[in-house]
């Protein structure tokens, strides 16, 4: 039960103490397990993900598979010209704006980390269980892993990881905006599900921020490894755990003063700021890069995508048992879910206005496009040194993931600045990432209101970097993985649940619409049925 404390309209009368003190534990224990056991902590942490993505990948493959259906439903379907806030809602922000927003909170830090890495890595140690045809896995280092490296990291960033968004953040922005609820998933739930116990609801939001915050974290701590990468090789600064947990500290107090000016003043502003500057970055190396085979890299590379797309969607890796799933598709669909009540919540708040059809298409399709567009310059680039160039960057991404964008610009010119560049870059999505997840959180803790208190958006801000650090700590990027795949697997259910509400929810919309209409028609009749016998009768009057 919220509290009644405060004012109506104060931050206190938003207050639940069940979901904040019941998310605020279970993230302090963690935190507590994850430093004052460290070895302990590490084992479990990879017993814990080990169970997780080999008996349970079928759900994540199978929810992510669902979801991105429900977006072609919405997309294509007249469902798609209901309008968010009513047909008279108009957006709040303009496109561009709008797109910054919701890229830099969706996906940020991981371009930055995994554009480099992820196709080198693949290139160098493809999952041969993973091509349609097993006489077509070429030798190591032929042209058909390069392309295979492409197309997987195209499935890892692609449509499935912003259907997860788009059907949440459309779920939670209709259920605020068409049916007057919080912006809130346990009031959604509540709402889609009746009869479904407070106790439950209660349950779900509390799942909601662990998820949110594990999610965030597992970006966080990714960020930090990177700008400790950079410092040294910029600055020399060392790279120790102790080095990453002052970068985390440092970057957290940003984040804090961001979260502090609230959406427009902060995050908006430093979201359109990070995206500036990552489309300079990218635009650096595709000028002084291989430039015309980037270009043909990119249409290739979509075709490739969209043949394979059926089946790397629905590839379990069944029959040629491995862990190369569960250690890159499973974890990457996890992390996903785990960010989705986070990126579906920020998501909804800015897209007041706009119609089903634009948000599915803005949210799906936009992105995805910049993120191959990313991946090809940053993925195909290195993949040209590797092939045709000077070679090395699979040993180094090998020996070191952090270290791989900045061993990639080690190869082009001005690469001092170039890695500085990045290294802010990486700093300003980190920003991003974390004043939007502590926004994101304190509104799920005071039941969806977007007006929650300055300390209780201070508080998570706070327990977000601290949970980084900790799980660096602990057991580095694989504790990372742990907590985001832990968390996702149990809010797969939830997701999939709201899909259905929301259906529901539209579809019951749509039959008002329908019996307005005909009432609408019949009364129009029935007006035209008096108005010609009246004519009628005046007729045969005169």
């Amino acid at each position: 039960m919220e509290s009644q404390s405060g004012d109506p309209g104060s931050p206190e009368s938003y207050f639940k103490p069940p979901v904040f003190f019941g998310a605020i534990g279970l993230i302090a224990l963690l935190i507590a397990f994850a430093v004052f056991d460290t070895h302990e902590a590490e084992a479990r942490f990879g017993a814990v993900q080990s169970f997780a993505t080999h008996n349970f990948g079928w759900l994540f493959v199978l929810t992510v598979d669902i979801l991105l259906v429900c977006c072609g439903y919405f997309a294509f379907t007249r469902a798609g010209t209901l309008r968010l806030g009513g047909p008279r809602a108009r957006p709040k922000y303009s496109v561009l704006s709008w797109f910054a927003m919701l890229f830099s909170a969706g996906m940020g830090i991981g371009l930055l980390f995994y554009g480099v890495a992820e196709p080198v890595m693949h290139f160098s140690n493809p999952p041969s269980s993973a091509f349609s045809n097993p006489d077509a896995v070429l030798p190591r280092g032929l042209a058909g892993n390069a392309q295979h490296a492409m197309g997987l990291t195209f499935l890892h960033w692609g449509l499935h990881a912003w259907a997860i968004y788009a059907i949440i953040g459309l779920a939670l922005a209709y259920a605020a905006y068409n049916r007057k609820l919080p912006l809130s998933i346990g009031a959604f739930v509540k709402d889609a599900f009746p009869h479904m116990p407070h106790a439950l609801v209660n349950l779900i939001d509390i799942l909601a921020i662990t998820a949110t915050v594990c999610g965030v974290a597992a970006s966080l701590g990714l960020g930090a490894s990177q700008i400790n990468a950079g410092l040294n090789l910029l600055m020399g600064a060392p790279d120790t755990g102790l080095a990453k947990a002052i970068t985390i500290a440092v970057v957290t107090g940003l984040a804090t003063l961001s979260v502090a000016l609230g959406l427009d003043a902060g995050i908006r502003r430093l979201s359109e700021v990070n995206m500036a500057l990552a489309v300079t970055l990218a635009a650096f190396v595709f000028i002084l890069g291989p430039t015309v085979f980037l270009l043909d890299g990119f249409v290739q590379n979509i075709g490739y995508y969209f043949q394979r797309f059926i089946y790397l969607s629905t590839w379990t890796e069944t029959y040629s048992p491995g862990d190369w799933r569960s250690n890159w598709t499973i974890f990457y669909y996890a992390w996903w879910i785990s960010w989705s009540p986070f990126v579906g919540i920020f998501i909804a708040r800015i897209s007041y206005g706009r119609t089903i059809r634009e948000f599915i298409g803005g949210v799906l399709l936009v992105p995805s496009l910049f993120t191959f567009a990313w991946m090809t310059i940053f993925g195909d680039s290195a993949l040209h040194i590797e092939m045709f160039g000077a070679g090395g960057l699979s040993s180094a991404v090998n020996a070191s993931m952090p270290d791989a964008l900045f061993a990639f610009l080690s190869h082009y010119p001005l690469s001092q600045i170039a890695s500085g560049l990045a290294v802010i870059i990486v700093a300003t999505f980190f920003v991003t990432s974390a004043d939007s997840g502590a926004l994101v959180t304190a509104m799920i803790a005071s039941g969806g209101h977007s007006n929650a208190g300055l300390a209780h958006r201070v508080t998570w801000a706070v327990a977000i970097g601290a949970l980084a650090g900790a799980l660096l700590w602990s057991g580095g990027l694989n504790a990372l993985q742990t907590a985001a795949i832990v968390t996702g697997l149990p809010f797969s259910i939830v997701l999939l649940l709201m899909a259905i509400g929301l259906i529901r929810m539209v579809a019951h919309e749509l039959r008002k619409r329908d019996e307005a209409e005909l009432e609408r028609m019949e009364r129009e009749a029935a007006e035209a049925t008096t108005a010609a016998a009246e004519a009628a009768a005046i007729a045969q009057a005169e």
